[in-house]
């Protein structure tokens, strides 16, 4: 199983951007989907969970600012971040719990991570 995260870059105060996250290989379904953020000399954070059922929860520093939505079909996770900060300046990372087989338990895989650097 491979994550393959994009869409980071280099974006002014305000902006917008929007990440994608793609698993690729081969299971049999994923469950929870994350996007995660580190900053340098930070801890990484939390910024975003989407459900196999859809339900979302985000981080306080976010909330209202980002989106996270999937689409199964193309086993894609997505964050869709408005009015951008220079604090949300980080590598963004990118984790799903994925069951290799119908009775295993899910197990977290991580993507490589895309920088998203916010500055004027």
């Amino acid at each position: 199983v491979q994550l393959q995260a994009s869409g980071g870059g280099l974006v002014q105060p305000g902006g917008s951007l929007r990440l994608s996250c793609a698993a690729s290989g081969s299971f049999f379904t994923i469950n929870d989907m994350r996007w995660y953020r580190e900053a340098p000399g930070k801890q990484r954070e939390l910024v975003a969970t989407i459900t196999s059922l859809y339900s979302t929860n985000y981080a306080d520093s976010v909330k209202g600012r980002c989106t996270i939505s999937r689409d199964n079909a193309k086993k894609t996770v997505y964050l869709q971040m408005t009015s951008l900060k220079s604090e949300d300046t980080a590598v963004y990372y990118c984790s799903a719990d994925v069951r290799l087989y119908r009775f295993t338990v899910a197990q977290p895989y991580w993507g490589q991570g895309t920088q998203v650097t916010v500055s004027s």
